[in-house]
C-alpha cells in the first residue's frame, strides 16, 4: 500500500445514490472491490440523494444491479450491503450535509479515527456539481483530515463552460484532491497501452512515421439512443465519446515515453502531445445520423419522441487528426464513433507501411489491432506461407485473446472498479488533469461551434444496423488506410485455408 493510500477506516459518500449511474456503476464497482478484498471491509459507505428512501430500500436497489453469478459473490453480498447507509437531503441546503457530517463523525469516533479520511463520489448531473462541492467544503470537509472528490464527466460543454467549472471548483479543492473520472482510462486494454508500447522493443522501435502509415480508433454501438434522445440531442456523438474517451486513448498512443509511471510524469507527456495536435479542419470530417433500418424494424433517430424532428445532431462522426511533431508528422489519425451500427466494438487499428515489392507482386500490409471491448485482445496481422505444397502467402495473425489466454478466475477489474481503487490509493495517473482538459476543449470547441452552426452540412443519413455513412470507406482511404485487395481475412482465423485458396 502506497504512502498516499487511504487507510482502513474511510467514509465513502456517493452523491446521487438513487440515480442510474450510482446503481449501475458506482455501487457495483465498490462491491467488486469488496468482493476481491481490494476495499477494506471496515469502510463506511453512505448514499446521499434527494429521494425519500430508507437505508433498506437503497440496499435492495443496489442489490438488483450487483453481479452475483458465482458462489464467491453470493457469499459476500450481505456483508457489503451492511456497510451501506442512506441519508436523504437536498443538494442546495445545509441540513442534509449536517446530517452527513454527524454520521461520519459517529463512524470516526466509533473506530477511534483521529484524522478523518473521506472519498466523495459525485454521481450527479453537472448542473449541481458546484453546489454540492461548495456544501461539502463548508459542512463536510474534515480539518486535519484528507479528502478526495471524484467528478463524473461531462467536464463542461465547451471551453468556456469547462473553464467556469474549473474556476468554481478550484477554490474549494486542490488539484490533488480532485479526480476527474473518464472510465475509458480504467479499461484493461487502455491501461495496457503504456506497457505494450514502452515495454516491448518490437513495438517501441517502429512506433513512428517511418513505419506506421495510418491509425484508426473506432467506437461502434449496435444500439441507438434508446429513449435518451433528448439528452443525446444536446451533446452529440463528438461530445459523448470523442472529446473524452477516444481522445484519451489517442494521447496514450502518441505520447512520448514518460520518465516513470509517476502519475504526473504520465500526464505531463499527455499534455505535451496534445499541444502538438493541429487544429481540426471543419471540412475534413464525416457526419452521419441514423435512419430506419433497411427492413423497417428499427426506428430512426428522429423517431425518438424526445428528439426535435428537425434535429441535425450527429450520431456518427469520423474525424481526421494530424500531429505535428517529429514522431508523427505525416501520419493520418482517424477517430470514428457511431450509434446504431452493425456491431458493438471499440478497437485501435494501426496499419504499417507496405514492404518493398521485389519478390512480392501483391501482399497485405501488417496491422496491429488492439481490441478494447468486447473480448479484449491484441493481435497482429502478418503474412505467412500457406502450409503444405503451396507457395502462396496468406494473411494470418499472432493472437493474444484474453478469454483464451487467461483463465476465467483471473480477475480483470471493470473500469469503474479500477479507477475507484486508484483514487483510494491516491494514484492520479488514470484521471484527467486540469491543463489536459483545457487543451482538449481548445481543440474541440471551434469544431463543435462549426458543426452546430448553419454553415455545417446536414449529417448523412445511414440505415440503422449498417456500417455507417456510405462515404466512410472513401473517407478512410483519403486518410491513409489501405483496403487490401490481396484476398480475404477474418479475425480470428479458426481453421486453415482449404486447397491453397486465400
Amino acid at each position: 500500500m502506497s504512502a498516499d493510500s487511504f487507510g482502513e477506516h474511510v467514509s465513502i459518500v456517493v452523491f446521487g445514490a438513487s440515480g442510474d449511474l450510482a446503481k449501475k456503476k458506482t455501487f457495483p464497482a465498490l462491491f467488486g472491490l469488496y468482493r476481491e478484498n481490494q476495499l477494506p471491509h471496515t469502510v463506511n459507505i453512505i448514499g446521499y440523494a434527494r429521494s425519500g428512501l430508507t437505508t433498506e430500500e437503497l440496499r435492495e436497489r443496489v442489490k438488483e444491479h450487483l453481479k452475483l453469478h458465482d458462489e464467491k459473490a453470493k457469499s459476500k453480498v450481505d456483508g457489503f450491503l451492511l456497510l451501506i447507509s442512506y441519508i436523504s437531503g437536498p443538494y442546495d441546503k445545509p441540513e442534509g450535509f449536517e446530517k452527513l457530517e454527524n454520521a461520519i463523525q459517529e463512524y470516526d469516533t466509533k473506530n477511534k479515527v483521529t484524522k478523518s479520511e473521506r472519498l466523495f463520489y459525485l454521481a450527479l448531473p453537472p448542473s449541481v456539481f458546484t453546489t454540492v462541492a461548495s456544501h461539502i467544503k463548508q459542512f463536510v470537509y474534515p480539518e486535519g483530515g484528507r479528502v478526495r472528490v471524484i467528478v463524473e464527466k461531462p467536464f463542461g460543454h465547451d471551453l468556456e463552460s469547462s473553464r467556469q467549472l474549473q474556476k468554481d471548483l478550484s477554490p474549494l479543492f486542490t488539484e490533488e484532491e480532485l479526480y476527474r473520472i473518464d472510465h475509458y482510462l480504467g479499461k484493461e486494454m487502455v491501461k495496457n497501452l503504456l506497457v505494450l508500447r514502452f515495454g516491448n522493443e518490437l513495438w517501441s522501435g517502429v512506433w513512428n512515421n517511418r513505419h506506421i502509415s495510418s491509425v484508426q480508433i473506432s467506437f461502434k454501438e449496435a444500439f441507438g439512443t434508446e429513449g435518451r434522445g433528448g439528452y443525446f440531442d444536446l451533446i452529440g456523438i463528438i461530445r459523448d465519446v470523442m472529446q473524452n474517451h477516444l481522445l484519451q486513448v489517442l494521447t496514450l498512443l502518441t505520447m512520448e515515453r514518460p520518465v516513470s509511471f509517476d502519475p504526473e510524469a504520465v500526464r505531463d507527456e499527455k499534455v505535451k502531445v496534445l499541444k502538438a495536435f493541429d487544429s481540426f479542419n471543419p471540412n475534413d470530417i464525416l457526419l452521419g445520423q441514423y435512419g430506419k433500418s433497411e427492413d423497417g424494424s428499427k426506428p430512426s433517430y428522429l423517431d425518438d419522441d424526445t428528439v426535435n424532428k428537425e434535429s441535425r445532431c450527429s450520431t456518427y462522426a469520423a474525424l481526421a487528426v494530424n500531429i505535428h511533431n517529429e514522431r508523427w508528422d505525416g501520419v493520418p489519425f482517424v477517430l470514428r464513433a457511431g450509434k446504431a451500427l452493425d456491431e458493438s466494438k471499440v478497437e485501435i487499428r494501426i496499419q504499417f507501411k507496405q514492404v518493398a515489392k521485389g519478390i512480392f507482386q501483391e501482399i497485405h500490409r501488417n496491422e496491429l489491432v488492439i481490441r478494447i471491448q468486447p473480448n479484449e485482445a491484441v493481435y497482429t496481422k502478418i503474412n505467412s506461407k500457406i502450409p503444405g505444397i503451396s507457395t502462396q502467402t496468406s494473411l494470418t495473425d499472432l493472437d493474444l485473446t484474453y478469454s483464451t489466454r487467461y483463465s476465467d478466475d483471473f480477475w480483470i477489474p471493470e473500469a469503474y472498479e479500477a479507477l475507484i481503487r486508484d483514487c483510494y490509493l491516491g494514484n492520479h495517473a488514470n484521471f484527467v488533469r486540469d491543463d489536459e482538459l483545457d487543451v482538449s476543449w481548445k481543440l474541440f470547441t471551434p469544431l463543435l461551434e462549426y458543426i452546430e452552426s448553419d454553415k455545417a452540412p446536414k449529417p448523412e443519413i445511414y440505415p440503422y444496423g449498417s456500417k455507417g455513412p456510405k462515404n466512410l470507406r472513401k473517407f478512410l482511404t483519403d486518410h491513409g488506410y489501405v483496403f487490401s485487395e490481396a484476398g480475404s481475412y477474418q479475425w480470428p482465423l479458426t481453421r486453415p485455408n482449404v486447397k491453397g485458396k486465400i
